[in-house]
């Protein structure tokens, strides 16, 4: 275990467990749907934090902001659904700017992958965890909420915090999905109700507005229509901005 890691883990002032360097990532992952359980009753939401070197450069430079927690919080507006539609709304002109048509990104593949498992702390070299990792349990009464303990975003195509707890509670409200795994460039939602009845391409749009990434790098064919196959059966969300 590294020299700082407890110490980061004290600096969130709630209770944690610590997942060592090389750990099996599947326990993570057990540990997290206990607590995801256990949270509903005893008042916290869990959240898995990746200690990789730019995610510990992520905690440091947000302490040095000096940001009140509270007050990101407290500014959450009933506005995620027309967040996401502006952000999809400027891909869709982007991509008639340059002649690119919207049927054809749309396309009609009918397989997807189904995303079921949290990977984003885990290795390509061994399938270990890729580095210390933080189980936290934030004290929070509503998901959303946890962006104020990690104010992910506003860099790359990556929505600043403000629209991010924002469209974190729409999609608490519409699909009971919650932020659930961070790294410093990728966040994971878990979704135990999968698209909770809603129509798999409405989703997908929203996910491409979100992080079009999802899409561009993370499908084979680079349409929607794949992302939406395979949202069918996903309870993981998962988002990368490169």
């Amino acid at each position: 275990m590294e020299t700082s890691t407890e110490q980061i883990a004290e600096s969130f002032k709630c209770n944690y467990q610590i997942f060592e360097k090389g750990t099996d990532p599947e326990l993570v992952e057990q540990a997290y749907k206990a607590a995801f359980g256990r949270g509903k009753t005893e008042g916290f939401c869990p959240v898995i934090f990746l200690l990789e070197e730019r995610g510990v450069e992520w905690l440091a430079d947000i302490a040095a902001e000096d940001y009140d927690r509270e007050e990101i919080i407290s500014g959450c507006k009933e506005n995620g659904r027309e967040i996401l539609e502006e952000y999809f709304q400027e891909f869709r002109e982007n991509m008639e700017e340059y002649m690119e048509d919207i049927k054809e990104f749309i396309g009609e593949e009918t397989e997807g992958e189904a995303v079921n498992s949290f990977s984003s702390y885990i290795s390509f070299h061994d399938g270990m965890l890729e580095a210390d990792t933080l189980l936290l349990e934030i004290p929070v009464q509503n998901p959303w909420e946890i962006i104020g303990y990690l104010p992910m975003g506003g860099w790359n195509e990556c929505p600043g915090p403000e629209d991010m707890i924002s469209i974190c509670k729409y999609w608490y409200e519409k699909y009971q999905a919650v932020p659930a795994a961070f790294t410093s460039d990728v966040m994971e939602f878990y979704a135990p109700l999968g698209l909770n009845g809603t129509d798999a391409m409405e989703a997908a749009k929203e996910h491409y507005a979100f992080c079009n990434d999802r899409v561009d790098q993370g499908t084979r064919s680079g349409k929607l229509s794949e992302l939406a196959a395979g949202l069918k059966d996903s309870t993981v969300w998962y988002f990368w901005w490169d």
